[in-house]
């Protein structure tokens, strides 16, 4: 398998449980005790996926990940010990690719990280063997190259966000419900809480859309979900 992640919390027994469950299933992990180690470790580590506290001493998990967001979308998995919905969505605005609230199971842990990792793998193959591009209304979407631009403007996408935007545009017209995303997009059955979805696409809109409160290219249909307006080519 071959692939590094880090994990980056302030309590040793979580550190010490994520390693061994990790190592157990094959990958290299790397630990980090505060924000300001997580920064380096990133750096020094470049990790394929970071599992993140985000109550941290010197930098809470909300400032890693967005220093790391400014220049990098390695999938990220924000831990948080309250399970307060304003942690989730605040870790989710970050760019942060999904959550767990502690107590968690281990298991779920490693299915998550699985989950993500295998999205982004796949997503990494069919961009080397696609040439497909999406038009639509000043927006292209350029499968190969993994960008999107708005007239003349390259948008910053993380790969979550470019996968929600690729899913939605190259079905047209075509209605998605919000656990039909979670199934489609993260590759992993969730039960019940389909929060992550309402705030990504929340974030996306506010990167594409001129008007995010008057969506022009994602549409909210009220009671199932979401859909892209207009036709491809």
């Amino acid at each position: 398998m071959n692939e590094r992640i880090m994990v980056a919390d302030d309590d040793s027994n979580i550190t010490d449980v994520c390693c061994r469950y990790l190592e157990r299933e094959g990958y290299t992990v790397v630990t980090a005790r505060d924000g300001l180690e997580a920064i380096e470790m990133w750096r020094s580590q470049t990790p394929h996926l970071i599992v993140l506290d985000l109550m941290m001493p010197h930098k809470n998990g909300w400032e890693v990940c967005n220093e790391i967001r400014q220049t990098e979308d390695v999938p990220i998995i924000m831990l948080t010990a309250r399970g307060e919905e304003q942690d989730r969505l605040m870790g989710l605005t970050m760019g942060a690719d999904d959550y767990l609230t502690k107590p968690f199971s281990p298991r779920e842990l490693v299915l998550r990280i699985k989950a993500v990792l295998r999205r982004t793998r796949t997503a990494q193959a069919s961009s080397a063997a696609s040439t497909h591009t999406i038009s639509y209304e000043g927006m292209m979407i350029d499968f190969a190259r993994r960008e999107v631009k708005i007239g003349e403007r390259l948008i910053d996408l993380t790969v979550t966000e470019f996968e929600m935007l690729y899913l939605l545009a190259s079905h047209p017209g075509q209605v998605f419900s919000r656990s039909q995303m979670m199934s489609k997009i993260w590759d992993f059955s969730y039960e019940g809480d389909t929060t992550t979805v309402t705030v990504h696409i929340r974030r996306l809109r506010e990167k594409i859309e001129q008007n995010a409160s008057d969506p022009k290219y994602i549409k909210t249909v009220w009671g199932i979900g979401y859909k892209f307006a207009g036709g491809s080519s």
